[in-house]
């Protein structure tokens, strides 16, 4: 009785490799340290990165540039800005607008104390502070608590 008769072996590979307790010795390096890969002439170092440009600063849109708009970061206040709409030197105008918390705030007063459900609305800290431009009306930025 023959052993390989006696498998059928449909992809026709044969048989594999017999098992040897000994591992097979180590092959000798080749040229660099990573012999498989192909050798290439040394690169130059990448360009420093460029600083960034300064804030209110847009680049028109062409190949490597995304345009960014940078809001200044506002406060309950209002600020002394240059307009990115008109670009004139302004003093924000501030309207305050009731938020979420303003809400949860009156509601828990309402459970708490009803009487006071009100008080949130006339607190200037529980209400979100947006500034406008005073010349052109656009929207600047907002502040929240």
């Amino acid at each position: 009785m023959n052993l390989n008769s006696d498998i059928v072996d449909p992809k026709g590979q044969g048989m594999p490799p017999p098992y040897t307790v000994d591992p097979p010795p180590p092959s000798a390096p080749t040229q660099g340290v990573y012999p498989h890969l192909p050798q290439q002439p040394m690169q130059p170092p990448p360009q420093p990165m460029q600083p960034p440009p300064a804030q209110g600063v847009v680049y028109p849109p062409g190949p490597g540039y995304v345009p960014v708009v940078m809001t200044p970061i506002m406060g309950p206040k209002p600020a002394s800005i240059t307009c990115a709409s008109c670009n004139q030197q302004i003093v924000t105008r501030v309207e305050l607008k009731a938020s979420t918390k303003t809400h949860l705030f009156a509601l828990l007063l309402c459970f708490v104390f009803w009487p006071c459900v009100c008080l949130p609305y006339c607190i200037d800290s529980c209400q979100n502070a947006d500034h406008y431009c005073p010349n052109c009306n656009a929207y600047i930025g907002s502040y929240t608590d």
